[in-house]
């Protein structure tokens, strides 16, 4: 048998990713290094879809290709996280229309709120035009969205 890596679990829509951070997530004052918050938002964003039954992979590699880009995300610093925390990103799937997808996520040490981060994707074809989103996928992934989709 094969170990998965731990890609997180549900509290109702609520998907819960744990990491802990290493040196190399850190810079020289020994801070995790603002961008790499975005890495742990895709990571997040990614186990959440992999959980509910989609593997970017195999969307891209089927008979109707399809990825997702980042089209926008603003991310709120609120404090610092250092080497060795153990960390939780929250992540929720908001909205999804056409082919637009609004993401909301957070990062906690414990109860502590260090970042937030609001992310609009698009599913996008291999030539990079924006596509309509399957209704399969809209299907799996209504019980998680805020409102009707």
């Amino acid at each position: 048998m094969v170990e998965q890596p731990n890609i997180g679990w549900f509290e109702g829509r609520v998907h819960h990713y744990p990491l802990r951070i290493f040196y190399e997530d850190t810079d020289f004052s020994g801070i995790v290094y603002y961008a790499n918050y975005l890495r742990f938002f895709e990571r997040a964003r990614s186990s959440f879809f992999r959980l509910v039954g989609f593997e970017h992979a195999k969307l891209w590699d089927g008979e109707d290709p399809l990825a997702f880009a980042i089209r926008k995300i603003e991310l709120d610093y609120k404090k610092p996280a250092r080497v060795d925390d153990h960390l939780v990103v929250q992540t929720t799937y908001d909205r999804i229309k056409g082919a637009r997808l609004w993401v909301s996520q957070a990062c906690y040490r414990g109860d502590e709120l260090l970042v937030t981060a609001v992310s609009e994707a698009a599913s996008i074809t291999p030539e990079g035009r924006p596509k309509r989103a399957p209704k399969a996928m809209v299907e799996r992934l209504g019980p998680y969205l805020l409102s009707d989709y």
